[in-house]
């Protein structure tokens, strides 16, 4: 069937998220940094008190950040119910753990409890939303709106619908997302892992082939990113940077003069296999990096380092959505 919206992506004002985990509850913080109203709902028994807190240490961030008028924690409500929690919701983000038959009966619950024309989005890591949507009646308003963690800090979320969703939909929900402060990639296609995904992964497969042969530590990979072309990517990305080594001949001139190196055994992108030696060596050097730091170390260190990059760089969010 034909999607026909239940409102304009503009006067969207409650948000529901279901799943709170580390990236529900991101998205959750997201939105009520955004100015919106957020209903939020979760099975699990401890979730709202999980939740709350999670808002509480994210806000002081956020507060760096920018926040739209009227912005609160106080604008979250947590329902007991599924039902309750999309009931009056515009815009609706499913965060459930990353199983395909849990998305599946997910998606179908919701759609059957969500108001007509309302665009349901899941934060899948993964699964092409045509797996996804099989079991859903109304599949044309379902979409992919994949974000990186942690949502209310990373820029970016990646966008697309399955075979079933229909364009509109997704429209719709990109700009949704650009009005609520994200940087939007519209995939005119569905693709396993999504864009940002697989390069992350290309280099994560990489590190573990030379921690698993000892080429190199976990701190050697890191300081080799974060120390070297991290630093470029923050704000160019590998085209644009691979680019200007080419000089003022572009990527011509650098495709022209090292294209050869593409031969060269440099990369192994099949997978190593993740025997016990190779985790126990990530484990280990992970923690060994980390060193005192706890993991709210790290996580604040994260967050005000991605602060100062965005600010840096000049692309701290400026608009807000409007108040009613």
């Amino acid at each position: 069937m034909p999607y026909t919206p239940a409102t304009t992506p503009e006067a969207a004002r409650r948000v529901a998220c279901t799943g709170a985990g580390v990236i529900g509850g991101g998205w959750v913080a997201h939105f009520l940094a955004r100015g919106y109203d957020v209903t939020a709902w979760d099975p699990a028994g401890d979730a709202e008190e999980k939740l709350r807190r999670l808002v509480a240490a994210a806000w002081p961030v956020l507060e760096q950040l920018g926040l739209a008028d009227g912005a609160s924690p106080d604008r979250l409500t947590v329902a007991p119910t599924l039902a309750e929690a999309v009931a009056d919701a515009d815009f609706v983000q499913e965060s459930a753990p990353e199983k395909l038959e849990l998305k599946r009966s997910l998606l179908a619950e919701l759609d059957a409890a969500t108001p007509p024309g309302v665009v349901i989005a899941s934060s899948t890591s993964g699964y092409p939303m045509t797996e996804m949507q099989t079991a859903a009646a109304d599949p044309s308003r379902l979409v992919v709106g994949h974000p990186f963690n942690p949502p209310y800090l990373i820029p970016l979320v990646e966008v697309v619908g399955g075979t079933r969703t229909d364009p509109a939909a997704v429209a719709w929900a990109s700009r949704f997302y650009g009005l609520a402060g994200k940087s939007v990639i519209t995939m005119d296609r569905e693709l396993p892992g999504f864009i940002a995904n697989r390069l992350q992964e290309a280099l994560w497969r990489e590190a573990l082939h030379m921690v698993a042969n000892g080429e190199a530590t976990v701190a050697d990979i890191d300081a080799s990113i974060t120390e070297g072309p991290g630093l470029r990517w923050a704000f160019m990305g590998p085209c644009l940077t691979f680019a200007l080594a080419g000089g003022e001949g572009g990527m011509a001139h650098m495709l022209d003069h090292f294209g050869p190196s593409l031969k060269s055994p440099w990369t192994r992108l099949e997978a190593p296999e993740l025997d016990r030696a190779l985790r126990d060596a990530m484990v280990n050097g992970c923690a060994t990096a980390a060193g005192n730091r706890t993991y709210t170390d790290l996580v604040t260190e994260r967050d005000q380092g991605i602060i100062n990059i965005l600010r840096a760089t000049n692309r701290l969010p400026q608009s807000a959505p409007r108040q009613p």
